[in-house]
C-alpha cells in the first residue's frame, strides 16, 4: 500500500485534471515520458525527490515513473503544495507523497526524512535540503545514494559550497544552469508568476507603481520586465557592478536600497542572499509599503525583526499582513516572506517548467548511465541535452530553424581562412 502525508485524498479529482491540463503545455516532457515508458532507463532504482509539489511536478514525477523508477515526492517549501495534485498523485497515480501547505516546520522536516528512509539511489533536489540532511548524517542515509540533480540557484550555491570545501559526498547536476532552464524558467516563469503572485494576494494596480527590484540575476531580470510591460516604474538595487551595469543599459534606474526606500511603493527580492531588506530598510520605507520574496528561502526579507518591531499586526488579506510600525507607518509582507509566486498564484507556467523538468528527467537518464565515472562535484547539463530540449521545444512550437552547410561546417571548424 502507498504511503503518504497529504491534506485530503478527495481532492484528487481536482488534482487529476489540472495534472492533464499541465501535461497538454508541456510537449517536450511528454516526448520523454514516452521514450521512457518503451525504454525503462531508471528501472530498477529509487528517487527521492524534494520538489515544489505543482500539477507541473506532477508530470515530471509521472515521467520518471514511466522510466522505472521508484519514486518518492516531498514539498520544497511548506506554502507551495498544491493539495489537489498531491491527492492525485497518491490516488490516481500510486505515488508516496509526503507534503500539505502550510505544514509546519516539525512536519516539513520529518517528510524530508520520510523521503531518505527509502534509501535513494538518486536525490533530485529544489533548494538542497534533501542534500543538507544527507550530509549531517550520511552514515544514515548514504548507503545507496550514487547521484543527484538540483533544480534552483539557492541549492547550487549551496552545493557549490560543499564542493569548494570538498564535503560534497556525490555528483550532482545543476539542473538550473542549463541555458533552458535559468534563461526560461528564471526569467519568464519568475518573471510573470512573481507579478500574478503579487497581484492575486493584494490586487493592487501596478501601473504608476515604484516598483524596486533587489537583484539582477536571471529572475531579476525577468520580474523587472514584466513589471515594466505592466507599467511599473522599475527601479534595481545591486552589489555586482556588472550586473548593475546591464541593469542601467536595459533602461531601468539603479541605485542603493538607501535611495530606493524614499519612493518605492513594492519591494521584491530575488537574491538567493539573506537579508536583504532588513531592520534599517524598514524604519524608512513608505507607508503602506508593499515587501515580497521570490528567491528560494525565506531569508531576503527579514521578517523576524519585522515582527519584534510592529506594535500591531493583523492579516487584511490571503496572503498580506500589516505590520503597523513604532513610526506609525504600515508595512504589508506576502505570503510570509516565503515565495510569494508559489505562496500566493500557481508558480511558473506549464509551458516554461516543461523545458526546466525535461531537463530534470534527461538528467536523472544520464547520472543513471554514468554515475560510475563521474566525481564527487558539481556537474552542469551536458550541452547535447540542453540542445536537444530547446530543438524539440522549438519543434513543438512550429519553428524551424536553419542548417549549416558542410561549407558554413567546414569555415567554422578551419584556422586557415583570414581577411
Amino acid at each position: 500500500m502507498t504511503k503518504y502525508d497529504i491534506a485530503d485524498i478527495r481532492l484528487a479529482p481536482k488534482g487529476k485534471s489540472r495534472i492533464e491540463w499541465a501535461s497538454a503545455q508541456m510537449p517536450v516532457l511528454e516526448l520523454v515520458t514516452r521514450r521512457f515508458q518503451k525504454e525503462k532507463p531508471l528501472k530498477g532504482l529509487k528517487l527521492s525527490a524534494c520538489l515544489h509539489v505543482t500539477c507541473e511536478t506532477a508530470n515530471l514525477m509521472i515521467a520518471l515513473k514511466a522510466g522505472g523508477a521508484d519514486t518518492v515526492l516531498v514539498a520544497s517549501n511548506p506554502l507551495s503544495t498544491q493539495d489537489d495534485v498531491a491527492a492525485s498523485l497518491v490516488k490516481d497515480y500510486g505515488m508516496a507523497v509526503f507534503a500539505k501547505k502550510g505544514e509546519d516546520n516539525k512536519s516539513y522536516y520529518s517528510h524530508i526524512y520520510a523521503a531518505l528512509e527509502q534509501g535513494p539511489h538518486i536525490t533530485m533536489d529544489d533548494g538542497a535540503d534533501l542534500v543538507s540532511a544527507i550530509h549531517k548524517d550520511p552514515a544514515k542515509y548514504m548507503r545507496n545514494i550514487f547521484a543527484g540533480t538540483e533544480e534552483t540557484t539557492t541549492g547550487v550555491i549551496r552545493l557549490r559550497s560543499l564542493e569548494a570545501q570538498h564535503k560534497l559526498l556525490y555528483p550532482i547536476v545543476a539542473v538550473n544552469d542549463a541555458q533552458t532552464k535559468h534563461f526560461f524558467d528564471n526569467r519568464y516563469g519568475t518573471g510573470q508568476s512573481t507579478i500574478d503572485g503579487i497581484i492575486r494576494a493584494t490586487n493592487v494596480l501596478l501601473a504608476g507603481k515604484n516598483l524596486v527590484v533587489c537583484g539582477y540575476g536571471w529572475c531579476g531580470r525577468g520580474v523587472a520586465m514584466r513589471a515594466r510591460g505592466m507599467g511599473a516604474n522599475v527601479t534595481v538595487t545591486e552589489i555586482d557592478p556588472l550586473k548593475s551595469l546591464e541593469a542601467v543599459m536595459d533602461g531601468f534606474r539603479v541605485m542603493p536600497m538607501t535611495g530606493a526606500l524614499k519612493y518605492g511603493e513594492i519591494y521584491v527580492t530575488v537574491t538567493g542572499d539573506t537579508s536583504v531588506i532588513r531592520k534599517e530598510h524598514f524604519l524608512k520605507m513608505r507607508d503602506r509599503a508593499i515587501i515580497c520574496n521570490s528567491g528560494h528561502f525565506d531569508v531576503e526579507i527579514d521578517v523576524k525583526d519585522l515582527r519584534k518591531m510592529a506594535r500591531k499586526v493583523r492579516t487584511m488579506r490571503d496572503c498580506v499582513e500589516e505590520f503597523t510600525l513604532p513610526n506609525r507607518r504600515r508595512i504589508y509582507l506576502l505570503a510570509e516572506g516565503r515565495l510569494v509566486n508559489l505562496s500566493a498564484a500557481e508558480g511558473h507556467p506549464a509551458m516554461v517548467m516543461d523545458m526546466s523538468f525535461a531537463n530534470q528527467a534527461l538528467s536523472a537518464e544520464w547520472v543513471a548511465e554514468f554515475h560510475d565515472s563521474l566525481d564527487k562535484k558539481v556537474y552542469r547539463v551536458p550541452e547535447a541535452i540542453d540542445k536537444e530540449i530547446a530543438r524539440i521545444k522549438l519543434k513543438s512550437m512550429g519553428i524551424a530553424i536553419d542548417v549549416l552547410t558542410k561549407e558554413q561546417v567546414a569555415y567554422l571548424s578551419a584556422w586557415e581562412a583570414g581577411t
